[in-house]
């Protein structure tokens, strides 16, 4: 972050470089102005497509007087070439290299691979989604850059529940039937149903194992398709609102282990919706549960970004989608929404972009000392996990977050 006080030469240098900046930030009489530098690298996690940041976005923080580095290509996958960053006021480069090195904070989507957390350095923001709890490997090199890791996933709302997730959950819970359904047809290892049956032969028995965001928005396409849909779901409140948002148009249940038994094993297709924040996914679906379900039927766990909550779950990738255990076809995609990135980019940065403008234009400290909902965001600070949940699930020290700012 370059901060330029009235009247120096970095100021008068700063309009000449940066004549887009805003009048009241190019007025430097009036106080000073402190640029931060945010790269957008491109994604480089099997068939990622999406993006940080979108040319808009772009747009919206150079508006606010700061400066956009994007790695050429970064947003072809959501239909935005090099010329229209450019246009929005970015300045794009050859390699993600150039992006680490020059940026003060960095924007992606997919958790940082090997070699992304080894360009990391001591300082640099990262705002992405980092799913600690499953990661030993990437956690410890978060802890070793020194970097400050905000992580989507774990930022709250004044409302209640995790408002930088929910756009992904619905994505990837609308998904998630669709993925399903392809699965259960015989030539992708299924029992070669139709998920919503014809008249006269019955529709595939649909298990939603979590009635949140996901678990909601994979109901309403499977009750679209036809589907006998069942949801399961431990907090009354939430299956009281199921309740009253589809009514007999599907089955609502209470978990219990017999519960959770008894519908895997009728169920044709079973998806996992489960999610504890910032913790590793409960395994409710048992190895010995998946021997008995039927030949030929269907997991899709959405939860694998968390471990999965099936013992039999790993994780899988689009190139290579599923893969079988006792007959059932597992699809364990770890990025599902990277399939339509442009519906999930856009869906993205709408609720990212307030956060990124406000750690831009705050600087980190006091952007999380402000927001309590954003500082839950912050997972790993200076070498040091700031999570509970993460420490506790991967048996590595942690410090209250309070302390460490």
């Amino acid at each position: 972050m370059t901060c330029v006080g009235p009247g120096t030469a970095d100021s008068k240098r700063l309009v000449l470089l940066m004549p887009h900046l805003p009048a009241k930030l190019r007025n430097f009489h009036h106080g000073s102005a402190c640029i931060m530098i945010i790269g957008v690298p491109k994604e480089i996690k099997n068939h990622e497509y999406r993006v940080g940041l979108t040319p808009t976005s772009v747009r919206e923080l150079i508006a606010h007087g700061h400066q956009c580095l994007v790695e050429t290509g970064c947003g072809a996958g959501i239909g935005s070439d090099d010329r229209s960053y450019q246009q929005a006021g970015a300045e794009v480069v050859a390699t993600a290299k150039d992006v680490f090195e020059r940026s003060d904070m960095i924007v992606k989507v997919k958790e940082p691979q090997a070699g992304e957390r080894a360009m990391l350095r001591d300082g640099q923001i990262l705002f992405t989604y980092l799913h600690l709890a499953a990661d030993l490997e990437q956690t410890k090199d978060l802890v070793g850059s020194g970097a400050v890791c905000i992580a989507y996933e774990t930022v709250t709302s004044p409302l209640g529940g995790l408002p930088l997730l929910a756009p992904m959950s619905k994505v990837a819970g609308r998904m998630s039937i669709q993925a399903g359904a392809y699965c259960l047809e015989q030539p992708h290892g299924g029992l070669g149903m139709l998920l919503g049956g014809v008249p006269g032969v019955d529709p595939a028995k649909v298990v939603i194992i979590g009635a949140g965001v996901v678990g909601t928005h994979a109901a309403h396409i499977a009750v679209g398709q036809g589907a006998d849909t069942w949801v399961i779901d431990r907090n009354p409140n939430v299956i009281e609102s199921h309740w009253q948002q589809f009514g007999r148009s599907t089955n609502s249940v209470f978990s219990t282990q017999d519960a959770l038994e008894k519908h895997v094993l009728e169920a044709d297709l079973v998806i996992g919706g489960v999610l504890i924040p910032g913790a590793a996914a409960p395994k409710l679906v048992t190895a010995d549960m998946v021997k008995r379900m039927k030949p030929g039927s269907v997991i899709v766990d959405v939860a694998i970004d968390q471990g999965g909550c099936a013992e039999t779950s790993r994780p899988t990738t689009h190139a290579e989608p599923t893969y079988i255990v006792d007959d059932v076809v597992h699809y364990c995609v770890a990025n599902m929404p990277g399939g339509v990135p442009r519906t999930s980019t856009y869906a993205l940065n709408n609720v990212t972009l307030p956060h990124v403008i406000t750690l831009a234009n705050k600087g980190y400290k006091q952007a999380l000392q402000d927001d309590p909902h954003l500082k839950n965001g912050l997972n790993v600070h200076a070498g040091v996990i700031t999570i509970k949940e993460v420490g506790e699930a991967l048996n590595m020290d942690f410090r209250d977050v309070n302390d460490v700012l």
